[in-house]
């Protein structure tokens, strides 16, 4: 059976709980990182040496990066509805995913741990305005994006595109912090609330 390992409240575990959801997958779950089992165990960075969560174990196959697990769950599961075969519809899923890994995380990382964790080494005031105006403007670029679809971030079809920006986008909602009013991206949100496993793993009150 598949294994993934880390906290359920891990933002980047919870995209592949939630994918294993859209599969239909079971899987056994452990519980690693803070407050669990510490990932600088000498059996855990012998799976992943970042000692970073999560990581799945397939059958003996090892697998790390959050991104990467849910390209190769939904390859492996040939659903390409989730992650297309066609080239170009392929790639636009894979460009917002590693948008969200690269340009929107960056984004966030300050302001996040300033005001959600409440991160000593996080408590520069200017940093934090930085952050959240920074934060604002690329949930600017996705409200853009989703008026244009009208639906989902690829465009008209749930992808793996929206699993990752989905739960961005909760994180960026349930934030206390100054924000525009972004109609795309809010109604993007209630159209996620519709799928279970958004509600399990998404929209689950955790940010």
């Amino acid at each position: 059976m598949l294994k993934v390992l880390g906290k359920a409240t891990s933002i980047n575990v919870r995209k592949v709980l939630w994918l294993c959801t859209e599969l239909g997958l079971p899987y056994e779950h452990e519980e690693w990182g803070s407050g669990f089992r510490d990932t600088s165990e000498p059996g855990f960075l012998a799976l992943n040496p970042n000692a970073m969560v999560p990581v799945i174990v397939d059958d003996g196959f090892v697998l790390w990066e959050s991104n990467t697990i849910c390209r190769y769950l939904a390859g492996r599961e040939r659903r390409t509805d989730l992650l297309p075969a066609e080239p170009q519809a392929r790639a636009l899923v894979e460009q917002w995913m590693d948008w969200q890994a690269t340009e929107l995380n960056n984004s966030w990382r300050y302001a996040f741990m300033a005001l959600v964790r409440r991160s000593p080494a996080h408590t520069d005031p200017q940093a934090v305005a930085a952050g959240v105006v920074g934060w604002n403007r690329h949930m600017g670029v996705l409200d853009a994006r989703l008026a244009q679809t009208g639906a989902h971030v690829a465009g008209r079809g749930f992808t793996l595109a929206d699993i990752v920006l989905g739960l961005s986008t909760h994180r960026w909602l349930s934030t206390p912090m100054e924000r525009p009013t972004l109609g795309a991206v809010q109604a993007y949100h209630e159209r996620l609330r519709q799928r279970p496993g958004f509600l399990l793993h998404g929209c689950n009150g955790m940010p």
